[in-house]
């Protein structure tokens, strides 16, 4: 499966294809459509003309103002950009870490570890909670959700990230390929991915902790997804809508008529 989604990039990280993937009624997703990914801040030329070849015709940013100007998008050509922050501030701490890759090199550890909350796992179960709570990510993932339904010409793809590519990015995923009918399991299966693509990444980042467990173990955390986190999102939707389809159609306000037009755009 990774080799299979993972694009090729020389400097992106978590650029994922969700082409492929079944619904339970026997379609599938069609490829060249939609990619999930992490920052596109430092991309080369080489991936952006990559990117362009693909079919790239929207980049969605949910990143905070924070972590937009600190680390601007490189856009493929013909891209609109799109910013729609889901959060106000980076809640998940991702872009910690992101800032911190560009000094890897020199400063040969992670800058700021002592910034890093010993409690990465707490932090990320009660984030996963806001993704589905508050009223700033309802309103990015219903936007979304209106860009996902303008890419409805062939030969074009809509791209959304975060920093990481992996909590507001995932929940982004979760709602479209629950949208599409694809069953739970592969949902998880396509959240948990993230582990196994930027596994090198998330090591060499925890590295210089390795004498702190506390820290050492909160910083994984907080690198990588963990199927207790959606368990987090799956109980508040369980309270504020019962299910997710219902969460669509209540808190997204994605209707009948837009569900069977983005079925018609994505799948074969």
């Amino acid at each position: 499966m990774e080799n299979k989604r993972l694009l090729t990039l020389e400097a992106g990280r978590n650029f994922r294809e969700l082409g492929g993937y079944q619904t339970l009624t026997g379609q599938t997703i069609k490829y060249h459509k939609v990619i999930r990914s992490a920052s596109l801040g430092q991309l080369t030329d080489h991936d952006l003309q990559y990117l362009s070849d693909y079919g790239v015709r929207y980049d969605i940013d949910f990143r905070s103002a924070d972590e937009q100007y600190k680390v601007p998008d490189r856009l493929p050509k013909k891209a609109e950009y799109i910013f729609d922050p889901v959060f106000g501030v980076d809640l998940t701490q991702s872009s910690k870490f992101d800032e911190q890759e560009k000094e890897a090199a020199s400063a040969q550890k992670i800058e700021g570890m002592d910034e890093i909350p010993n409690n990465g796992y707490e932090n990320m179960c009660n984030t996963y909670g806001e993704l589905i709570q508050l009223e700033s990510a309802k309103k990015a993932y219903r936007i979304f959700f209106d860009k996902l339904l303008a890419n409805d010409q062939d030969q074009q793809a809509l791209l959304f990230h975060c920093t990481a590519g992996k909590d507001r990015t995932g929940m982004g995923a979760v709602f479209f390929l629950t949208a599409l009918g694809v069953d739970r399991q592969t949902i998880i299966q396509d959240y948990l991915l993230t582990n196994e693509v930027t596994q090198d990444f998330v090591e060499e980042q925890i590295a210089p902790f390795v004498d702190n467990k506390v820290i050492y173990d909160s910083a994984k955390a907080l690198l990588t997804v963990n199927a207790d986190y959606l368990k987090a999102a799956d109980a508040e939707v369980k309270k504020e809508a019962g299910s997710w389809m219902n969460y669509l159609y209540t808190e997204l306000k994605v209707t009948d008529q837009e569900i069977a037009d983005l079925k018609k755009i994505y799948l074969e």
